[in-house]
């Protein structure tokens, strides 16, 4: 299991980079402008709006050397909204529930947006 731990004065406490991950692609989806987490295939270079189940698939955590939380979100975004705009709502809103929820810092917030699209 591949997680971050927390050291307390009653043991220690670990949290699966995949409980950070579904948290997050949560906290994301919900940020004004976000259609969706996308799913990057490499084989084919295609990229896919992931449906809620399979938000993790679209985010990746890891731990620096400093036990700080980086995390690259790849997201699609809605057409015709300031990209700069819906990064930074979702890196405050992120980094403030995701450091409430765990107790970690996070170091860094990558965003690679890998589409558009237009909401009905």
């Amino acid at each position: 299991m591949k997680g971050s731990s927390m050291n307390t004065h009653m043991g220690n406490i670990v949290v699966d980079n995949e409980v950070i991950a579904q948290y997050a692609g949560t906290v994301a989806v919900e940020c004004f402008g976000i259609v969706g987490m996308a799913g990057v295939s490499m084989k084919d270079g295609l990229v896919r709006l992931l449906k809620k189940d399979n938000l993790t698939r679209g985010i990746n955590v890891s731990l620096t050397s400093s036990r700080k939380l980086v995390l690259d979100f790849h997201v699609i975004v809605a057409y015709d909204v300031s990209i700069k705009a819906v990064a930074d709502n979702l890196i405050e809103n992120v980094r403030y529930r995701l450091e409430e929820f765990t107790g970690l810092q996070i170091e860094k917030i990558n965003i690679y947006v890998e589409g558009v699209r237009v909401i009905d």
